[in-house]
């Protein structure tokens, strides 16, 4: 099984380097999703979910969030207040974004502050919905979990 593994996650890894950025995006990110999952859940059923969430995460922000609705999203998650939807459209894209932050906590295993989001995004006119955490790193800046 954990040789079945290696060999998925080189073959995912090959297909990212001709793909557009959202699909490497999603590909990394269903590929740490995967990987996450199964180290927590060791099943099967974990494991897809992981790998779902975290291609899911990793299309929005790998492919559709620039720069900007990158630094609006840690904005949000430093500055928004618990329970309230902060919402913006990206100019260029025309992309919409609304992420709803809960209160921070310490994360006990990294004693990192943390805080989880639900992040609607609507691209290209099809919606999507997500859940992501994200931590402070050791420089003060937020930033995704896998």
């Amino acid at each position: 099984m954990k040789h079945l593994n290696v060999v998925a996650l080189l073959f995912l890894l090959m297909l990212s380097s001709c793909a557009t950025k959202g699909q490497t995006g999603a590909v990394g990110g269903a590929a740490g999703g995967a990987l996450i999952g199964q180290a927590i859940g060791h099943s099967t059923g974990a494991t897809l979910i992981g790998a779902a969430a975290g291609g899911l995460l990793g299309f929005i922000v790998g492919n559709e969030m620039d720069k900007s609705d990158r630094d609006r999203l840690n904005n949000t998650y430093e500055q928004g207040a618990s329970n309230q939807r902060s919402s913006w459209v990206n100019p260029d894209s025309g992309n919409r974004y609304a992420v709803t932050p809960e209160p921070a906590y310490q994360d006990s295993s990294t004693r990192r502050v943390c805080r989880k989001a639900e992040i609607e995004a609507t691209i290209d006119g099809r919606p999507e919905r997500t859940y992501s955490t994200a931590c402070r790193n050791e420089r003060g800046q937020w930033e995704l979990q896998q």
